[in-house]
């Protein structure tokens, strides 16, 4: 028998840590480039919606989800004011990305991966065996993603949306006792670093009395991350041929689905098959993207379209009121679009 041919993950984010484990859990030699380190803070909602456990079981993450908090009930509000009182079609899960990439991390390495931290792939070309989980494509500079983690802050359901003028921030509760505060904000000319920034930011897009809420709490300060150049919108240039690209890398979902990391996995899982099919040797290497891509296509297409046509109503504060008026009527087409995350 020949010796199952290597994969190289390029990205340690959860895609690339789920699949790398998968792999290794099938015996095939996985290497994973990260330019980063464990644990480590990211810029993330921190609640997964539309996670299914068919795909829980195929890529084995139920240990690591355990002890995620269940989040039933959604509390919107517009500048302010209660607009929508939602409740979940299924629970989200509530976890930090500080302990689950950590958890993933320590379990790759336990399964014989190769994790190469704090390593930057500068060759991006395609090449067999190569998987890139390497995080969204670069955008323009108009949107600027702030997080941070507070104790001690009340919310008035699991998970609280806030829509504000060119924002949106969502607050979740997660393990320790703590709030992740997130939210997507048009880049301004503010002035301050970490918390003071995100006040700032909090304060001029008319958020005001969360800003004070937060800001009467005790925060985290290690737990701050900021990062810009997002973009919502769909690739202008298909990807390269014989590419295999997950997560992020794939599409980047708005955030306010709170399915980011939910796509991030069944990414993985779509992609796991054809790389297993690869490495033993059953299929070429141009055959195995075709396959996979054609599987992230039929997946999230349609999610990533929706959420995309759906986007502008969560930041512009003309969309924003419509967005308002249907939500106090209850003719906001939301359990579609959660029918479309699974």
């Amino acid at each position: 028998m020949n010796p199952a041919r290597p994969i190289e993950i390029i990205g340690g984010g959860l895609a690339g840590l789920s699949l790398g484990l998968a792999l290794r859990r099938e015996n095939i030699p996985v290497v994973l480039l990260e330019a980063g380190r464990y644990p480590r803070h990211r810029v993330c909602g921190e609640f997964i919606t539309g996670l299914a456990p068919a795909t829980l079981s195929r890529l084995g993450l139920a240990p690591f989800l355990a002890d995620a908090l269940h989040h039933h009930e959604v509390a919107w509000f517009h500048r302010e004011t209660p607009i929508r009182l939602q409740r979940l079609p299924s629970p989200a899960l509530g976890l930090s990305r500080h302990a689950l990439d950590a958890r993933l991390a320590a379990a790759f390495v336990a399964a014989g991966g190769e994790l190469r931290t704090d390593t930057r792939a500068t060759d991006l070309a395609a090449q067999p065996g190569r998987v890139l989980a390497n995080g969204r494509r670069r955008g323009d500079a108009t949107w600027i993603g702030l997080k941070i983690h507070a104790r001690g802050l009340a919310l008035t359901r699991d998970l609280e949306l806030h829509l504000g003028d060119q924002a949106y921030v969502g607050l979740s509760a997660i393990e320790g006792g703590e709030v992740n505060l997130c939210g997507l904000f048009r880049q301004r000319r503010l002035a301050g670093t970490h918390l003071a920034l995100l006040l700032a930011y909090l304060e001029a897009t008319g958020l005001p009395a969360l800003a004070a809420r937060l800001a009467a709490v005790e925060s985290d300060p290690a737990s701050f991350c900021a990062v810009a150049a997002l973009s919502f919108s769909a690739p202008q240039t298909p990807a390269p041929p014989d590419t295999i690209s997950l997560g992020d890398a794939h599409g980047l979902i708005p955030p306010f689905t709170g399915n980011g990391m939910a796509l991030a996995f069944q990414s993985a899982e779509a992609a796991l098959d054809p790389l297993l099919a690869y490495s033993r040797g059953e299929t070429d290497w141009s055959a195995t993207c075709r396959t996979a891509n054609h599987a992230l296509r039929r997946r999230f297409r349609a999610r990533l379209t929706a959420a995309r046509a759906m986007h502008s109503f969560f930041l512009q504060p003309r969309h924003q009121r419509c967005l308002t008026a249907l939500a106090r009527s209850r003719l906001l087409p939301l359990r579609p679009l959660y029918a479309l995350l699974h």
